[in-house]
Order: structure tokens, then sequence, then C-alpha cells
């Protein structure tokens, strides 16, 4: 199975697939992982790689292979597309980060669905930013992004849980286990 995990950095993208590999690891299985995050920090694009099965030889996931993006952004979603199989799963969480094209009027925001829609038709969105936001706690997106992405993926509830108590504080591990279930439920 592998799964591309997508978005800006500040969003969690690092710490969602360091807890998907944890998982499927306690799941059973070999897990190899790889991320680039060149100018995270100032907002540049993150990009996860997780990749699980009985032997995994290499972290990366070939183009054409991707079998689950998770999308923490809606352009970042487009900006991998020549990654997705036909009829991936694409996850997106409804946020868009503007680029500075269409800061300064120059472009509109583009519609991200046509271009994945080349791909597939198995496309979610999910209003991770506004559930986070209800909730009080608007830097658990990628925790609810993890439930909804956790409802396609073999590994049982439970193990989840365990990961979540293994690598939360405790001070934001009740808050994040509601936000993972509120993910699921969405």
């Amino acid at each position: 199975m592998n799964v591309l995990m997508t978005g800006v950095g500040g969003q969690g993208i690092i710490l969602a697939s360091d807890m998907l590999a944890d998982v499927m690891m306690r799941a059973g299985f070999d897990v190899k992982k790889s991320e680039i995050h060149g100018m995270a920090q100032r907002g540049g694009s993150v990009m996860s790689h997780v990749r699980y099965a009985k032997h995994v030889a290499s972290p990366l996931i070939p183009l054409g292979e991707c079998d689950i993006l998770l999308s923490f952004e809606e352009l970042e979603a487009a900006r991998y597309v020549q990654y997705l199989k036909k009829d991936a799963v694409v996850i997106i969480n409804r946020y868009r980060l503007s680029p500075p094209s269409v800061i300064s009027g120059k472009e509109p925001y583009p519609d991200v669905l046509p271009i994945l829609r080349e791909k597939t038709d198995r496309i979610v969105i999910v209003d991770g930013s506004r559930i986070a936001d209800e909730m009080g706690n608007p830097k658990g997106v990628n925790i609810i992004l993890l439930g909804k992405l956790s409802t396609y993926l073999e590994a049982d509830e439970a193990l989840w849980t365990l990961t979540m108590n293994d690598m939360l504080k405790e001070k934001i591990r009740a808050a994040n286990i509601e936000g993972f279930k509120r993910g699921r439920q969405a």
C-alpha cells in the first residue's frame, strides 16, 4: 500500500506520516517512509511517502503507484497527481493557502477537482480545518485527517489509539483522540 501525504509546512504532515508508519508496524507490516520538506518552515510544500506491505524495498512511491493521496491543502493534491494510480483514493482537506500569483490577483485559485478526476473519481473532501476549529484545536487537523484516512486502511482503530497514546503529549492526547474519531465520521 502506497500512501502519499502532501501539504505545506506547519500542518503536521511529518507527525501524521510518523503515526501512520507506527500503526502499520504495529499491524505487522514492513514499513518504509520518506519525506521532503525543503522550505517547509516558510510555508513551502511538504511531501511524505509511506509504504507498507509484507516486504517493502524502497521508501519512495513510484510515479503512478500511489493508492491513497492525503492532502492537507487543496492545491497540493493537484501538485502530486502524477503519483496517483488509476482509481486511487484522494482525501483532501478543505483548506486553501493561496500562492503568490493568487494573492497578487494575477490568477484565480485553481480548481483542483478536474485535474484529479483525470486519474480518479474517488475523491473525498473533508472539512478538517472547520472540525478542528469547532473543537478548539486548530492544530489538530492532521489527526482529524488521519481519522478519515484510517477508514481506508486495514489497521484496527485500537492500534491508532495506542500510537496516539505513545506519540502525543498527555495534555493534547484526549483532544486529538476525539479529533481522530471525528475524522473517522467525517
